[in-house]
């Protein structure tokens, strides 16, 4: 059977008191909505429309190709689905209703869900046992797993109250029988809105089968503030480590490593306390990762060793056994196998040679206020400590670069480069300076007492 997922994000998410749209707010590296549409493809959806509010380009533009649709009015959560009616008139199969701010559903849940109508229920509805039940609809079911109603907790009488099954919102429903059942639902209620849950009922009273699935309280939780997003982005990290730890990474205080959902990261990989690896990050194999060094759009081969303290930026390349250590800054650059930057330099928009070798202070002058230029350093290349190379510029292979100079023209392969000013020495110079520097520290201390 076909699936489609309808996830709604058109709440207006005033609560997060933000500019940017609450489904777009990012959670383990990604935005909320990523994890929903994630979880539906990774379900076998065909197709996936997301339900937005108006005036929603910064949503639309996210979205790509992917399919939506705007609730021009909000009217509820059934409401909510019936903007997606149009697009899927001829759609028949499995209709999975999702949410945009429930980033933590898996795809496992999902397909459980789908298995139901699959296996001949009419619709499947996801519940939880609450810790603490109150606010919650309680699931009324039968002895044989029907579930007769779903009822609201001020609408519960105290029997009811003690259910601790809930509704969690996510639900699966033969199609195109979705939009018959909503098509009955009434908005002669106190908030004039199509609430999803009365589907249950109306399904109930026509005789067709309606199921629960449970999950665990934790895979639906809502964000609805800027609280709810930490603890949210607290069970990915969790669940982001553990898989980590699962593939062979070591984290020797895993608590205080925080990873990108996109992140992959190789066997035998250590990673030492409070690092940061960014989206759109791979550490290749047997590489080692220090403390409080932040990764992000790199790609770094076999047993490279990175920081402490080092920033690695988008466009990074390292090849085999690259060394970066601590203050070491790099964007767009590219460094072959062996290569070494081991203390305080920047290397941006440049291409580092094999086992070419950077001294502390390096800076690769890259950019005059208006363009970005390439800095070339050959294979076995060694640039001395608090050099400055004026890009562009090309450092030739086995050349090497004097400490202290500042590089403006290309240096041939084996020369050596010295740019400084010349040294100039003053025999027996600094004794007379002392001496003259002295006698005026004591002559304005003379001057400061007679005047008090």
């Amino acid at each position: 059977m076909n699936i489609v997922a309808i996830i709604l994000a058109a709440g207006q998410g005033t609560r997060m008191k933000s500019a940017l749209p609450k489904p777009l707010h990012e959670v383990g590296g990604m935005p909320m909505l990523a994890w929903s549409l994630n979880a539906a493809q990774a379900v076998g959806a065909t197709r996936i429309v997301t339900v937005l509010p108006p005036h929603s380009e910064t949503t639309q533009s996210w979205l790509g190709d992917i399919e939506f649709t705007i609730q021009e009015n909000a009217q509820g959560t059934g409401h909510a689905v019936l903007a997606a009616k149009d697009k899927l008139a001829d759609f028949s199969g499995i209709a999975l209703v999702m949410f945009g701010d429930t980033p933590l559903i898996t795809a496992a849940t999902l397909s459980q869900l789908s298995q139901s109508i699959k296996d001949g229920a009419d619709l499947a509805v996801l519940g939880f046992h609450a810790a603490n039940p109150t606010g919650y609809g309680r699931f009324i079911c039968a002895e044989n797993g029907q579930l007769n109603a779903i009822i609201e907790h001020k609408d519960a009488n105290d029997a009811e109250r003690q259910i601790d099954f809930v509704n969690g919102g996510v639900m699966a429903v033969a199609c195109p029988l979705l939009f018959d059942l909503l098509d009955a639902v009434s908005d002669d209620n106190a908030s004039g809105e199509i609430y999803l849950t009365d589907i249950i009922q109306i399904a109930n009273a026509r005789g067709h089968k309606v199921l629960t699935c449970e999950t665990d309280e934790a895979e639906i939780t809502g964000v609805n503030n800027r609280a709810d997003l930490a603890k949210v982005e607290g069970i990915i990290q969790s669940r982001l480590r553990s898989a980590a730890l699962d593939h062979g990474v070591t984290m020797r205080a895993p608590e205080t490593v925080f990873l990108s959902a996109d992140a992959i990261i190789e066997r035998d990989v250590i990673i030492e306390p409070h690092v940061v690896i960014g989206a759109d990050t791979h550490i290749g194999e047997g590489s080692i990762i220090k403390s409080f060094s932040h990764i992000e759009g790199a790609s770094l081969g076999p047993c490279c060793i990175i920081g402490p303290y080092a920033r690695l930026r988008p466009g990074t390349v390292a090849g085999d056994g690259v060394k970066i250590g601590n203050f070491v800054e790099t964007k767009n650059t590219k460094l072959a196998a062996g290569a070494k930057a081991n203390h305080l330099t920047y290397l941006g928009d440049a291409m580092i040679g094999e086992q070419a070798n950077i001294g502390a202070g390096t800076i690769t002058c890259n950019y005059d206020g208006t363009n970005k230029f390439k800095t070339l350093i050959g294979d076995g290349a060694f640039i001395g400590s608090n050099s400055a190379l004026v890009a562009p510029v090309r450092i030739g292979a086995k050349a090497i670069v004097g400490a202290g100079s500042t590089i403006t023209s290309d240096v041939p392969d084996n020369a050596i480069a010295i740019a400084r000013g010349t040294q100039k020495n003053i025999d027996n110079a600094a004794t007379s300076f002392r001496a003259r520097a002295l006698n005026k520290k004591q002559k304005n201390k003379k001057q400061k007492n007679s005047e008090k």
